[in-house]
């Protein structure tokens, strides 16, 4: 997997501070996207050992803790789902208490169909659906365009149901 960058604290994508992964490779091509420059599939720089230390080590720089958010790019792209579901897996075994929040142009419900619900332990919350420019509203909390969810993930996988956010 590649990425695009990893901003060690980020206040605007999750809630409180955050550390944030964008990664590399999207094929959605939303228009008006705020990120096309992670379109490219080969784009960016390998991510490795290195750069999961780093996020690990900012999660708490500064005795300041920290959420954990992945963007893109698409993260749940099959190339790149699989190394994302582990560096989650990693994040939550080195503090469980970090909220983990994931934005994705895909359906819940979709890749729940196509992965099951094991892609999303250790998902805190799931923004999902493609970004739509004709339903931009700049004030929605976590999300670009009105037809994004905020998916509440362990409730929705308890209740079998989805269960949003109350925004």
């Amino acid at each position: 997997m590649r990425y695009a960058d990893i901003k060690p604290n980020d206040s605007v994508n999750g809630e409180g501070v955050c550390v944030s992964l964008f990664v590399q490779g999207c094929n959605n091509f939303c228009e008006g996207c705020f990120n096309k420059e992670t379109w490219d599939f080969n784009g960016g720089k390998p991510f490795g050992g290195r750069e999961l230390q780093y996020i690990k080590r900012s999660l708490t720089a500064n005795n300041i803790k920290r959420n954990f958010s992945v963007l893109g790019g698409e993260p749940l792209h099959p190339k790149n789902i699989k190394e994302v579901k582990t560096i989650i897996n990693e994040i939550k075994t080195f503090d469980n208490s970090i909220m983990v929040y994931v934005w994705t142009g895909y359906l819940f419900e979709d890749l729940l169909n196509k992965y099951g619900k094991g892609i999303f332990n250790n998902i805190d919350v799931l923004i999902d659906g493609k970004f739509e420019i004709t339903k931009k509203d700049l004030t929605l909390r976590l999300r670009g365009s009105s037809n994004q969810r905020i998916i509440n993930v362990p409730k929705s996988i308890s209740e079998d149901k989805v269960i949003l956010f109350k925004v």
